[in-house]
């Protein structure tokens, strides 16, 4: 018997929110469109949203969040992003 491999799903992808040359925020989602749209009810301010590559695994999309904002505070004294909290 043959084993089938799962197929992993690639539908999310990884974003930043920029308000004019500084980060404000990095997010994933499975629907950028909606995000957005969320974002903005919410009142956060920003100029531009980056999607970052292709769809990826949600997991892969969360490891990404995360590095991506630790990264961020080494290069700005511990401090995350104005949205990430």
């Amino acid at each position: 018997m043959s084993e089938k491999k799962q197929k992993v799903k690639r539908n999310y992808f990884r974003y930043i929110l920029k308000r004019g040359n500084k980060i404000v925020y990095f997010g994933v989602a499975n629907n950028l469109k909606r995000r957005v749209s969320e974002h903005k009810r919410e009142g956060l301010k920003f100029t531009s949203m980056s999607k970052n590559g292709p769809a990826v695994s949600k997991q892969s999309a969360f490891n990404w969040e995360r590095a991506s904002i630790k990264k961020y505070k080494k290069s700005h004294s511990g401090k995350s992003p104005e949205y990430n909290k």
